[in-house]
């Protein structure tokens, strides 16, 4: 159960979050910021790799990601993660993720509400926002308990955290770090980055049989491989590398799309496969 726990808290902020929102920074004047297209997506879980002593035999679920929004009314993603962890024996722990965010067009404000449920019981659920200020991002929890407080100034929220990943790609980098704020756990996490962005990929290029292989909407859109590697701040090892909590590894299209999705909790690997794709229409804004 234990298991089961940690993988949906780690997971849901994907953080994945796979996204998107358009920066308050991280693109010039001269350049146009991103333009992302709301989509709902599914991904269909497996196991890919296990590593030392990982007591997980086989994972399946699925992943429902539901983003809308306009960089003038906000962004809103509605995300399920449901899970089913195997760990031999017939011992199969369940976990079910549900979360709500809503991040402003300016990339300012952050809405966020969460519950996680393993074996059909409520562990554990946040509700809170923040507010990007000159000196500081202000925090006010709702639940678990309600408390408010103040985190670095500099955190990025997760939607403008991967339309900065894509204005980079653009410009040819290769690497991102900084700190970001997702509302996990007990919504008092911050999580330091690094995010490696590999060459373009040609239309043709790493073919996969999935919803996004013969979407005529994506056959000409730019996409690049991404690996976004999470620690905890408060980590200072006196030697060697540090270890990131997990890494999520993708495909990203340049409209905010992902496919081909590694979930790298460092025991074990979850591959998803993008399974259901719909494109739905923009909202130009006014």
């Amino acid at each position: 159960m234990a298991a089961a726990h940690t993988f949906a808290s780690r997971g849901v902020l994907l953080a994945f979050t796979l996204l998107f929102a358009v920066p308050a920074c991280g693109v010039s004047a001269q350049e146009s910021p991103p333009v992302l297209v709301p989509h709902r997506a599914i991904y269909d879980l497996s196991l890919a790799a296990t590593r030392g002593d990982a007591q997980i035999v086989g994972v399946s679920g699925r992943i429902l990601y539901d983003f809308d929004g306009s960089a003038c009314a906000g962004y809103s993603l509605q995300f399920r993660q449901v899970s089913a962890l195997d760990s031999g024996e017939g011992k199969i722990a369940t976990s079910d993720l549900r979360s709500t965010t809503w991040e402003g067009g300016d990339a300012k404000s952050f809405k966020f509400t969460s519950e996680n449920f393993v074996d059909e019981n409520l562990v554990d659920s946040v509700d809170g926002r923040a507010e990007r200020r000159r000196t500081a991002t202000a925090v006010d929890l709702v639940k678990p308990e309600h408390k408010v407080l103040d985190i670095d100034a500099g955190v990025v929220f997760p939607t403008e955290h991967m339309v900065r990943v894509i204005a980079a790609a653009h410009a040819g980098k290769t690497i991102l770090d900084f700190p970001v704020y997702d509302g996990s756990d007990t919504g008092e996490k911050v999580y330091d980055t690094l995010t490696v962005i590999g060459h373009k990929l040609a239309p043709d290029e790493r073919k996969h049989d999935d919803a996004a292989a013969n979407e005529p909407k994506l056959a000409n859109v730019p996409r690049w491989p991404v690996t976004i590697s999470y620690f905890e701040q408060d980590q200072n090892p006196k030697s060697g590398e540090q270890t990131p909590v997990y890494t999520i590894g993708f495909e990203l299209y340049e409209n905010g799309i992902s496919r081909a999705l590694s979930l790298d909790y460092n025991d074990f690997v979850v591959a998803g496969k993008l399974t259901s794709l719909e494109i739905k229409q923009t909202k130009p804004c006014p």
